[in-house]
């Protein structure tokens, strides 16, 4: 691969942190300004919510619930409940899948009976598939709405709706209206120090449906890593003094890493670097850019879930000191270390490395 904005940043140097190896082509020099590490997740999940939460400097204190590994994969009596509240017909699926698997087995049959097509994984979550003509984009929404207060008491950490749109005949594809509902967020995060300290506050991607729309600011969405991207280089030059900008690109995640699609990762991951050419120029005395990860996906793994590596951490400030943070114990000196920055309360869990 060719990353030379990452490498500038120090992702080789983290890379070693971690493993002790730099993987070829990532041992280019590192800019002035650059502090890099790696981090371990302290939460018991390897998932989008508790690895956002403890970005932000507040972890899951307690695991999150799982469903049965065995299918069907839903206990009946919440189904059950599920159906007589929201006055659907019953559901398909009702097992561990893949969502582009789930489409291809059951989505003829969802068209027909009106059922929607439940599914989830080993991670905690319960997914929706419905079509968004045949079905309805704001029923299946209401129908997640509807779930999410079933599966509360379960301590499931996400309920997702995943409307497609197509055909048996010309096929199924998911369209880019997925919808998170989660679990509340753990309080004493950076969003709610932000919050708190009256600061300008942008979140960019899925971070409102992963802070359940708490504290989340001014949010914004496009249909691409790139277009959210556009939304961060936008948004930097008119962000005032003290204000934090949040943003989630998720492509690498879900269009490459759980379908196992390495040249595809590392053409998206040269992509992604391409772009740092317009963010850095930007950037001035007093700013911080961090780059990390919420959990891993290692395309090369097995199966389609989750994987849990130690995450990379790239802090770039302009006037900043340079120098390795080591291996920290927890993705909470990431929201402990921004908190510091912007002179806000300190957040409820990590260490600043300030």
């Amino acid at each position: 691969m060719r990353l030379p904005n990452l490498t500038s940043l120090g992702l080789g140097l983290a890379a070693q942190t971690s493993t002790g190896q730099t993987p070829l082509g990532l041992d280019g020099a590192v800019r002035e300004g650059v502090r890099y590490g790696a981090a371990i997740e302290r939460s018991h999940g390897k998932d989008t919510p508790s690895g956002h939460w403890e970005i932000a400097g507040a972890p899951l204190a307690s695991p999150f619930g799982l469903f049965r590994a065995s299918d069907p994969a839903f206990p009946p009596e919440l189904i059950a409940a599920i159906v007589c509240d929201s006055m659907i017909l019953g559901i398909l699926g009702d097992c561990h899948s893949d969502g582009i698997e789930a489409l291809k087995v059951f989505g003829e049959e969802h068209i027909n009976t009106g059922k929607p097509i439940f599914y989830t994984s080993v991670d905690s979550v319960l997914q929706i598939a419905a079509h968004e003509e045949s079905f309805g984009l704001e029923r299946l929404y209401d129908l997640c709405r509807i779930v999410r207060a079933h599966v509360d008491p379960l301590n499931i950490g996400r309920v997702i709706a995943r409307p497609f749109i197509g055909s048996p005949q010309t096929g199924f594809q998911r369209t880019p209206r997925r919808k998170d509902f989660a679990m509340q967020a753990p309080v004493g995060n950076l969003l709610d120090r932000a919050f708190g300290g009256s600061r300008a506050l942008i979140t960019i991607g899925k971070i409102g449906n992963i802070f359940s729309h708490r504290n989340t600011g001014c949010e914004l969405k496009a249909i691409s890593d790139m277009g959210h991207f556009d939304k961060v280089v936008e948004c930097f030059g008119d962000l005032p003094d003290g204000g934090l900008i949040f943003a989630n690109l998720v492509d690498l995640d879900t269009e490459y890493g759980h379908r196992r699609d390495v040249a595809g990762y590392a053409c998206a991951l040269e992509m992604l670097d391409t772009r740092f050419e317009e963010l850095i120029p930007l950037m001035r005395k007093g700013d911080l850019c961090i780059v990390t990860a919420d959990h891993g996906n290692d395309p090369t793994w097995g199966g389609t879930d989750h994987t849990r590596e130690n995450v990379p951490v790239l802090a770039y400030a302009p006037d900043g000191r340079s120098g390795p943070l080591g291996l920290r114990s927890s993705f909470a000196d990431i929201g402990a270390s921004v908190a510091e920055h912007l002179h806000l309360k300190p957040t409820a869990a990590g260490q600043s490395w300030l």
